[in-house]
């Protein structure tokens, strides 16, 4: 048995566990005193497949509900999978019946020791701490890593990105108002809305990313209207040049974002250089035909020879007399297109 999922959605007779309360026990009393019952017969059930598992593991998959206080015996588990050699592939994320509570809930710190997990090839992480030790020397084999509203410092990242030498695959998804942030610690998505790049030197940038030639597909959320938005997508694209595939998912209500809006039209002059000679596949979602999502659009296709589909979603906010607007646009671009044989699709 190579491969180990835990998710405490799927445990069968929870409400069952708990009939034996004594008559002065309150409601809330018997909803504690179960999701206790809870909480131990899924750590147990973790536990004692650890223990009896014989051979390899190469996969391991965790997923907790925020109502399950288990930091302690979280650590624990990882203590034991630090042990093996044979990890490639690790899942561990929260969920909530609440999209909206993931915000709210104090993340939970990776423990040290998970660092020393050199063998994986894939992971993901989800509304987490991530703070690196000092003896950390990076995952050498890691060929795609996912972060889903992980909390980080940008000086962590930096090291986290340059110490992961064949990353093929980067996806980076974040939620788009995190008012637990504080400091110098955001989310993924924060990096590109929270961080001026005045603050960012063109240098720290180039750091940042020289690791990246090894990527063929980027994924990431991302909002335009924020003033800092396009400029950063830009400058993770231009240090990405070998990429196969974009997929972006644009911000669907913008009034989360705030009323910061990017006043300023790009200046494409600056972004002539991007490289994009690989790219044969090109997705945008939420796509709602604001002037700098338009001139993001007309950029990638003009930069990319031998680009094959740009599949592009329409938001909801979209007209149809707006549609036709961008259509004609299109038909119309400022640069010609690089690709004579791409396929635009347009979709609702």
């Amino acid at each position: 048995m190579p491969k180990l999922v835990f998710d405490d959605k799927y445990l069968k007779g929870m409400r069952k566990l708990v009939y034996d309360i004594p008559f002065s026990y309150t409601s809330s009393s018997s909803k504690e005193i179960n999701k206790l019952i809870k909480k131990y017969k899924f750590v147990n059930a973790i536990f004692h497949v650890l223990l009896l598992h014989n051979g390899p593991l190469l996969e391991f998959s965790i997923s907790i509900n925020t109502d399950t206080k288990i930091v302690d015996e979280i650590d624990q588990i990882i203590f034991h999978l630090s042990k093996s050699k044979n990890i490639k592939k690790f899942i561990f994320k929260f969920w909530s019946k609440y999209d909206f509570r993931l915000q709210y809930v104090k993340r939970y710190k990776l423990p040290s020791v998970f660092f020393s997990l050199q063998g994986l090839e894939q992971l993901h992480l989800a509304h987490c701490v991530i703070e690196l030790p000092l003896t950390f020397d990076g995952f050498i084999t890691l060929r795609s890593l996912e972060l889903c509203n992980v909390n980080i410092t940008v000086k962590t990242l930096q090291q986290l990105l340059t110490n992961c030498p064949i990353l093929e695959e980067f996806i980076l998804m974040g939620c788009q108002n995190d008012s637990t942030t504080q400091g110098d610690k955001c989310t993924f998505l924060e990096l590109s809305e929270r961080l001026p790049l005045q603050h960012v030197t063109a240098d720290d940038m180039k750091k940042l990313l020289t690791s990246l030639v090894h990527l063929r597909i980027l994924c990431f959320d991302v909002c335009f209207q924020k003033e800092d938005g396009l400029s950063y997508a830009l400058s993770v694209i231009s240090s990405s040049p070998n990429l196969e595939k974009i997929k972006i998912e644009l911000c669907m209500n913008h009034k989360l974002c705030g009323e910061e809006t990017c006043k300023d039209l790009l200046d494409l002059q600056d972004y002539l250089g991007i490289n994009l000679d690989h790219l044969e596949e090109l997705e945008i979602s939420n796509f709602s035909n604001y002037d700098p999502e338009m001139e993001f659009l007309k950029l990638i296709m003009a930069k990319s020879p031998v680009l094959k589909k740009a599949r592009i979603e329409l938001s909801k906010s979209v007209s149809v007399d707006k549609e036709v607007k961008m259509l004609r646009d299109l038909l119309r671009l400022t640069f010609p297109r690089a690709s004579p044989a791409v396929d635009i699709i347009i979709e609702r």
